[in-house]
């Protein structure tokens, strides 16, 4: 098939591109970079089947053209990591918000198949756990502008299926659960990537609010299986799926755990939510995902551990913190 992937570039998206082409697939992905970076795209940029486009999703008859050579999109383009969420909200709603309904509408003028990426944040403070598909959404006040990217995701699922119940748009919605990997950076408030650079440049791993909020953190390469699986079964339109696993890890643990993997003597440091981000910054303590219909109807299994996730991204991080600090480049390394 030829696949268009927007947001290609970015973290997700550049390991589904480089699966794709693996599996024989031709594609064709856009990416403005805010997020993303030709560093991720560097070792397959140049095969005859890949196509890089620099632009954005409102570029409408960019867009257009590349949606009408498409077999099915993949739509990644998003706002990304809570720090840009909450420094940024008016950009993170449009961007979440209107470049989604560009894309559903051309799609549906066109046919195209649409898998649209959706995130665990639409559960909001849901305290009704694992999370299913099918529950309720709680969101917070409007005040906060946290749950500003919580709503404007969960708009994207509400006008995906409204275009599939009024203009029979093929489409399927995937609510990503932290994923984590090879390629992700910590620049953004991802925490993994964050502890590992911290921890490897010897300064103090630092955890917001008490620690004991807990996630489930997955490896990228499960979640490229998953849309693969989505992909290559069409019958999933009109279906939400929750992507990720279900192992449990307290903050504080992950991050013990990343001080262990990279052999530092780095400290963990609390710092109060209030300072990392704004007054009145909402979290939710646990956030476990029921992937019973993912797996029952997918095959979905995530095969990586923990383990395997931190060790994967301590491999990835590890040269390029240590040049940084060698060019006496400390922002960067740390």
């Amino acid at each position: 098939m030829r696949v268009l992937i927007t947001g290609g570039a970015g973290f997700i998206g550049s390991h589904l591109s480089e699966r794709l082409l693996s599996l024989g697939h031709q594609v064709v992905a856009i990416d403005d970079l805010s997020t993303g970076s030709l560093d991720n795209i560097a070792s397959f940029r140049d095969e005859s089947a890949y196509e890089f486009h620099q632009d954005t999703i409102f570029h409408r008859e960019k867009l257009k053209t590349l949606i009408e050579d498409a077999d099915v999109i993949f739509h990644l383009a998003a706002a990304v990591g809570v720090k840009k969420i909450v420094e940024f909200p008016v950009q993170t709603i449009e961007t979440n918000v209107a470049g989604t309904e560009i894309v559903l509408s051309l799609a549906a003028a066109r046919g195209k198949r649409v898998i649209l990426s959706s995130t665990s944040e639409v559960y909001g403070k849901s305290t009704k756990l694992p999370f299913c598909e099918t529950d309720d959404l709680v969101m917070g006040p409007t005040t906060n502008s946290r749950w500003g990217y919580a709503c404007s995701k969960a708009i994207d699922e509400f006008l995906a299926l409204a275009y599939l119940r009024e203009m029979g748009l093929p489409v399927t919605v995937v609510r990503l659960f932290n994923t984590v990997g090879p390629r992700q950076t910590g620049q953004y408030g991802m925490v993994v990537p964050g502890f590992v650079k911290q921890a490897l440049g010897g300064s103090a791993v630092t955890v917001y609010g008490s620690g004991e909020q807990s996630r489930c953190f997955v490896h990228v390469f499960d979640v490229v299986d998953g849309l693969v699986a989505i992909l290559n079964d069409a019958t999933t339109n009109g279906e939400i799926f929750n992507l990720g696993r279900v192992e449990e890890v307290s903050i504080n643990q992950l991050a013990e755990r990343v001080i262990e993997a990279t052999g530092s003597d780095s400290k963990i440091v609390h710092i109060p939510y209030s300072e990392a981000y704004a007054p009145g910054f909402e979290d939710m303590l646990r956030r476990v995902p029921d992937i019973t219909k993912a797996r029952n109807w997918l095959g979905f299994s995530p095969k990586r551990t923990l383990d395997d996730i931190i060790t994967d991204v301590v491999n990835h991080l590890r040269p390029h913190v240590a040049g940084a600090a060698m060019d006496g480049d400390y922002e960067r390394a740390l």
